[in-house]
């Protein structure tokens, strides 16, 4: 339940004499002079005192007020300087923000209390409330089993350049920064911007939160953030129970970029839902995550939990996009998920590209849907690298496909290498029921033994098609496909139909010669947050040439480039680099 403020502070006296200073007509030039002219002449007859010139309090650039809060102050001043700071959040909470306002807390010093942002404050997408630092350093909001700023229906709000921290209840119950509509209704209030704050020691550290009518948030931009030590997750965005009949979501035109996630560990008592994510967004039509890292995450989620954490996931929503991430070192307390990226239940249109996944209990990329609906639909998996995933579970693998109904999901150009950890053996590729309209193509797939690729289906071409991929493994060649297992790829191919084109024969099974390129070399800039791996490239594209098939020509627009932003020429070759750029 949101807190409700109804009390405010009143303006000061000065603050209200200079309002009503400033509303004042000002006298014209030629009474001004007159004036002027009358009190000069006064003080040469009978030396009467020139009255001082009135300077009102200066407006920032949007034309708001600026307010100040200093350990140096106090709550008596007016606030409108850094040398008539107010002393307390408590006393700046009571403010009555104002389109264009800002508030600014010293750098370097720590404030104890919460910040809101209610309904009748803010508003204005075009001239923002930004809550921000000055002076050298970000200022520090410490919590106290609350919120540290909360926004309640209303937006046209700008967070900026802080650090909050919570305490232990804060940890076990509350969003460290909350964005919150219950307003009837579908409206999406506009403009949302967090940008330069690190959050940690709550439940969540940013949260997006949607009401049951579908009331949300437009425009929203989280930026250069750091979450983490955080319980449930670093980033959540949620909103109305899913209708597959009808959808609706809470949130539009959502970006998250240069984020850090990792750390949020999860809840071992939390068994009736999934904790320890990184980012995880839900209710969102139209996202994007990109340039942003999640590692380390929900290694204390619950052991008896039925779903479990992702580094980077989302689910109910629909043209998402997941791309120029890393995603490393995920765990999961229990039997399930711990991947790297995740399209889970109800997402469609949707697309992971560029991302690189490497080290994480469950899969790289995983495409699962609970329900049996129609809502997990038109999704692509493309150019990403998966290396050494699924090191606890061997029932995922690298890229990981399956779930009640999964349909219309291509797979294409990516690169997955998975080897042994002890007794875990994961597939590079694994395919469960029930796909259906899933293509497979140009990737290629390796491993260090058996199996390649792990199907509980024998799919017809119908369901799922696979088509110029390279299969590898140097400890011998397996691929499991429904009952059968296959030792060659050209039995495999005899007796299912995969890997053919009309009369052509597609795929092969020849080493490509992966070897690691340091994202220094290019890719995505990772803020100083990187991993220790690079990306996987092969280093003998020339011996796969004539195995993949071109897109193009099946209608596949296959994008414009590799995974290190190589432009693609003609027909591309297998795998996420076209290219292996020099170190």
């Amino acid at each position: 339940m949101m807190r409700q403020r109804n009390q405010r502070t009143e303006v000061t006296d000065s603050m209200r004499q200079d309002d009503t200073r400033r509303a004042e007509p000002v006298a014209g030039p030629s009474r001004r002079a007159a004036a002027v002219g009358m009190c000069a002449m006064a003080v040469l007859l009978a030396g009467c005192t020139m009255p001082a010139p009135h300077v009102p309090l200066r407006e920032n650039a949007q034309g708001g007020r600026n307010f100040y809060v200093s350990p140096q102050g106090d709550d008596g001043n007016d606030g409108r300087t850094p040398q008539s700071a107010w002393r307390t959040l408590r006393h700046a909470d009571a403010l009555r923000f104002r389109p264009a306002d800002r508030l600014r807390l010293q750098g370097g010093a720590r404030f104890r209390g919460t910040l809101s942002i209610g309904q009748g404050d803010a508003g204005d997408p075009r001239r923002p409330v930004v809550i921000e630092s000055y002076g050298k350093g970000r200022a520090t909001i410490l919590a106290s089993g609350s919120r540290a700023i909360e926004v309640h229906n209303t937006s046209g709000v700008a967070l900026r350049d802080l650090v909050v921290v919570g305490d232990a209840a804060a940890y076990r119950t509350q969003d460290g920064i909350a964005f919150v509509s219950d307003l009837p209704g579908d409206r999406k209030l506009p403009y949302v911007r967090v940008s330069g704050v690190e959050v940690k020691n709550f439940r969540n550290g940013i949260r997006l939160h949607g009401g049951k009518e579908a009331s949300g948030f437009r425009d929203v931009l989280i930026s250069d953030t750091s979450l983490h030590t955080n319980q449930d997750a670093g980033l959540v965005a949620d909103g109305p129970a899913f209708d597959a009949g009808a959808p609706a979501y809470a949130h539009e035109d959502v970006t998250v970029s240069g984020v850090t996630a990792f750390d949020n560990v999860g809840d071992p008592q939390a068994s009736e839902r999934n904790t320890g994510s990184g980012i995880v967004l839900g209710s969102i039509r139209r996202g994007r995550v990109e340039q942003s890292v999640a590692h380390d995450n929900g290694e204390l989620s619950s052991p008896d939990a039925m779903e479990g954490p992702e580094g980077i996931w989302t689910y109910d929503s629909t043209r998402m996009t997941l791309q120029k991430n890393v995603s490393y070192g995920n765990r999961t307390g229990s039997r399930v998920d711990g991947g790297g990226f995740g399209l889970d239940n109800n997402v469609s249109h949707s697309v992971m590209q560029y991302n690189l996944a490497y080290g994480n209990d469950g899969a790289g990329f995983l495409a699962y849907s609970a329900v049996a609906n129609s809502a997990q639909t038109g999704n692509t998996i493309r150019y990403n690298i998966s290396h050494d995933d699924s090191r606890k579970l061997q029932e995922y693998g690298g890229i990981v496909a399956f779930g009640s109904r999964v349909t219309n999901l291509a797979i294409y150009h990516n690169t997955v290498l998975i080897t042994a950890n002890g007794a875990v053996r994961a597939p590079a590729l694994r395919l469960e029921p029930s796909l259906g309209s899933v293509t497979v193509r140009n990737n290629v797939f390796v491993t260090d033994g058996p199996p390649i690729v792990a199907s509980q289906n024998a799919f017809l071409p119908s369901d799922v098609t696979m088509q110029g991929n390279d299969y590898y493994s140097p400890q011998g060649w397996n691929v499991q496909w429904g009952d059968g297992s296959f030792t060659d790829l050209a039995s495999w191919r005899l007796a299912t139909g995969q890997e053919t084109l009309g009369q052509r024969a597609t795929g092969t099974d020849v080493d490509p010669c992966l070897t690691q390129v340091p994202l220094s070399a290019a890719g995505p800039n990772l803020h100083g947050a990187g991993p220790t791996r690079g990306a996987l490239a092969s280093q003998c594209a020339a011996t796969l040439t004539g195995a993949a098939v071109n897109l193009r020509n099946l209608g596949v627009n296959p994008g414009r480039t590799d995974y290190f932003g190589a432009p693609l020429k003609g027909s591309p070759g297998v795998g996420a680099v076209q290219l292996a750029p020099a170190a």
